[in-house]
């Protein structure tokens, strides 16, 4: 791949009540806030920086989180990742995410935005403990053209693997390539505004998923589906039209997912 524009990695370890950083290290474009406490459970919230302001042709970005064994933590970004013109070399992220055992990881990035004659592809390996907890979640959006239409980047393509106890459980790989049918049937659906949260957890059952989706059938805006997984889990994706109707459906899920699951109270991860 060459010279990375911007590497981080972060190793959380639980020390008494708390979830420490272990070991943190940046390089480039990435940085790493020091962690805050934001709930009495002690987990850590951290928040991941890019100075740059985004990411432009031939661009390459490695991410490596370890939790170890109860370790706990909420993993954000400053601020939506915008993908600028990357005709001939498309910007790229890579994702490893290793979770021991009793390890509870929240990874919640702000928006992906890609603007006229973007390319951006990113990979996300996960492999967990079988008592591990992850709530991963992901959107992507359209950006600005100058003639204001929709669709104008060239590719948004994000593959992800997770492995559970070195199985391989999930392969998900979402690809989309703008034309004249992307917002058709089977598509994007006539919608502009693309979100997905995974949720992998022993105590996901059946009364979660039917009080769930007794509050999204209230919703209108918006389409949604659910779907189990082969573990204890499931993906629930989210078409819409606006940023915030998707980040009103993750919320929703999320919230629930902590209240019920996890059995922390809400949080509120917005920088404004």
């Amino acid at each position: 791949m060459g010279e990375r524009t911007g590497y981080l990695r972060l190793i959380g370890l639980k020390k008494g009540k708390k979830t420490i950083v272990k070991e943190s290290y940046s390089e480039g474009a990435l940085k790493l806030t020091r962690p805050l406490y934001l709930t009495r459970s002690g987990e850590a919230y951290l928040y991941v920086m890019n100075p740059g302001g985004g990411y432009v042709e031939g661009d390459s970005y490695q991410i490596d989180i370890l939790l170890e064994e109860n370790a706990e933590a909420v993993v954000t970004t400053q601020s939506a990742t915008k993908i600028y013109k990357t005709r001939s070399c498309p910007a790229i992220q890579e994702v490893d995410i290793h979770l021991k055992a009793g390890s509870v990881l929240e990874y919640l990035p702000d928006p992906v935005i890609a603007y006229q004659q973007a390319c951006f592809k990113q990979r996300t390996v996960i492999r967990m403990a079988q008592s591990s907890s992850l709530i991963c979640s992901d959107i992507y959006t359209p950006g600005w053209a100058s003639d204001g239409t929709l669709f104008k980047y060239d590719l948004l393509q994000t593959k992800m693997e997770i492995y559970l106890e070195d199985k391989l459980m999930l392969f998900d790989h979402v690809k989309l390539v703008p034309d004249t049918t992307i917002n058709g049937i089977g598509m994007m659906e006539g919608f502009s505004h693309f979100g997905s949260m995974l949720v992998i957890d022993q105590r996901i059952d059946d009364v979660l998923l039917d009080q769930l989706q007794e509050i999204f059938d209230t919703l209108f805006d918006v389409r949604i589906g659910i779907s189990m997984l082969a573990v204890t889990g499931f993906v629930l994706r989210v078409l819409a039209n606006t940023t915030q109707d998707v980040e009103k459906v993750l919320n929703i899920c999320h919230e629930m997912i902590r209240i019920r699951v996890l059995g922390k109270e809400p949080i509120f991860l917005r920088k404004y």
